[in-house]
């Protein structure tokens, strides 16, 4: 099951507080102002800066 479309409106990057975008998988958030990816494990975002991973 994806996140719901209401949960994505309402989830802000940690970092920038800006928005976020569902990767093309399914499996992460990614802030582009930040560069960073916010991964989705078992269902639930990992919403931690120190457990993002940095875009190249």
């Amino acid at each position: 099951m994806a996140i719901s479309k209401e949960l994505l409106e309402i989830l802000a990057c940690p970092k920038c507080k800006g928005d976020l975008r569902l990767t093309e998988k399914e499996d992460g958030l990614i802030c582009d102002a930040c560069r960073l990816l916010y991964e989705i494990r078992d269902e639930i975002p990992i919403m931690l800066i120190d457990e993002a991973k940095k875009l190249d």
